[in-house]
């Protein structure tokens, strides 16, 4: 299994933070999914068949784009 934390900072409340968590969790493959308003930050921990491009392009689609 692997982990990647993106920074994102367009995370402004906990909404936002449960809109991530949700929509990255129905990814298959996708296995946790937390996040935290005042770094924002989330961290995904995930194994094959996601992939982090997968992630962060869905991210993006959401209007949460990954600063890198």
């Amino acid at each position: 299994m692997s982990t990647v934390t993106y920074s994102i900072p367009s995370i402004n409340c906990n909404h936002c933070v449960h809109t991530i968590t949700s929509e990255l969790s129905e990814l298959p493959g996708v296995k946790t999914v937390t996040g935290d308003v005042a770094t924002k930050k989330v961290t995904v921990s995930f194994e094959s068949p996601a992939t982090t491009a997968e992630m962060e392009k869905l991210l993006a689609e959401i209007n949460f784009p990954v600063v890198k």
